[in-house]
């Protein structure tokens, strides 16, 4: 195994290449959706993953990584955890899928229930995208109304309503009841609502404002209990998106974080630190309603994500998970910021420790940033140039010190290349 602690030899990804080049052949994009490489700087990252453990994993070529994606966010205790994988295995040995649902969905629920304090049921399913369309069909449901507002640039998963167009197989149609506002425009909002007075069945956003390509944003002083209060006064379901930032600030919701007051919260991601499973959760008067909506899958009442998700959220609140996840980030984050001004190059950060983004000031088309987390990830950390980090709890100190090597000897070459500029990749 590779371990590139000493950033003396650049990773190489020959044998990631020659699958990438065997799966074109066979697998529409070869890797398709956010993992495909041409979301990040192709032929200088991996693209396969052969084992992994704790916060890091390891390539076809024998590269090592300590990892800041964490799966896309599902990692949060570290890859095959042993209290939450025991947690699954034994429910394995017992049934997973079958006929029935096990008991150990009532036990999640009823945890869930006492976990989030605006939860009165839940529903579950596979994925965030998953639920953020049974939030929508309940609002809808639950109102008689049709129509949705959502912020620009937000992502709420890949279903036709909430997928741009421009992408395969997506019509105008498809949007004819999906309503948009700019974020952090609490004005703008009040005026949409007042102009769709009685039409409006739900508003869905993330908790902040975190898009890829861009800086994440913060809700404004007064923003969320702006829109709680408007969609109160007008009988609009509100419901939040917590797939992406769910139990990395709050463990009660992200709402808690930033003190309001949902009517659904959708969760996956790190729910089941792996295990394929998400959750919507709902107030009592809601419930009714989305008994009414009729949503299911083939292994949607699959026993053993659910043991996982239980082992999870009770092994994150046992060890205070949050509290540790964001002490790494910081960290981590402080600790860029430092490299960068030493050698004269300004690093941004913006979100929350344990979900940070960063770019490099005056670099509007994030060249530097593509140069800059290619090379840290050549020599054994995994950042990604366009999308937000994930934090997990299996980092140590170590592994940000680590990393921080890796990004003294890439900023160099990031200086260098400013210099000479040579500002892509």
């Amino acid at each position: 195994m590779n371990s590139n602690s000493n950033n003396d030899k650049l990773y190489t990804f020959e044998k990631s290449l020659e699958l990438f080049s065997r799966a074109t052949k066979i697998i529409p994009g070869g890797i398709y959706g956010h993992m495909s490489p041409t979301v990040s700087v192709p032929g200088a990252v991996p693209y396969y993953t052969v084992k992994a453990k704790g916060c890091r994993y390891t390539d076809p070529d024998g590269n090592e990584y300590i990892d800041y994606m964490c799966a896309y966010g599902p990692m949060i205790l570290g890859y095959n955890n042993p209290v939450v994988d025991e947690a699954a295995a034994n429910q394995r040995e017992m049934a997973n899928t079958t006929n029935h649902p096990a008991p150990v969905m009532v036990e999640l629920a009823e945890y869930m229930v006492d976990l989030i304090p605006i939860a009165d049921w839940v529903f579950f399913a596979k994925n965030g995208g998953d639920m953020t369309t049974y939030a929508i069909l309940t609002a809808r449901a639950h109102t008689n109304r049709k129509k949705i507002v959502t912020v620009k640039g937000g992502y709420h998963g890949v279903a036709p309503w909430c997928t741009s167009l421009g992408h395969g197989g997506i019509t105008p149609e498809d949007h004819v009841n999906i309503l948009q506002v700019e974020w952090n425009d609490l004005e703008g909002f009040e005026k949409l609502v007042k102009s769709h007075r009685g039409e409006i069945a739900g508003f869905i956003s993330m908790p902040y404002h975190h898009i890829t390509f861009a800086d994440q944003v913060m809700p404004a002083p007064g923003y969320w209990s702006g829109i709680e209060k408007i969609c109160r006064e007008e009988g609009i379901v509100l419901i939040l998106d917590d797939v992406r930032a769910g139990f990395r600030l709050n463990m009660g919701g992200s709402n808690e974080y930033f003190g309001f007051k949902p009517d659904l919260i959708c969760f996956s991601k790190a729910m089941a630190n792996g295990y394929p499973i998400s959750a919507c959760v709902g107030r009592k008067e809601l419930m009714n309603a989305a008994s009414k909506v009729f949503f299911t899958g083939s292994f949607w009442m699959s026993a053993v994500p659910m043991a996982a998700a239980l082992a999870t959220l009770k092994e994150m609140v046992r060890t205070d998970a949050i509290t540790k996840i964001n002490r790494m980030g910081t960290l981590l984050m402080n600790g860029l910021r430092e490299i960068g001004e030493r050698h004269g190059l300004e690093i941004i950060t913006s979100g929350p420790p344990s979900i940070p983004y960063i770019r490099f000031a005056d670099d509007p088309n994030l060249y530097l940033n593509q140069i800059f987390c290619s090379e840290v990830t050549r020599r054994g950390s995994f950042f990604h140039p366009h999308h937000n980090w994930f934090l997990s709890a299996a980092h140590e100190e170590e592994d940000i010190n680590e990393t921080l090597n890796h990004a003294e000897a890439a900023i160099k070459v990031v200086k260098e290349r400013y210099k000479q500029g040579a500002l892509c990749y």
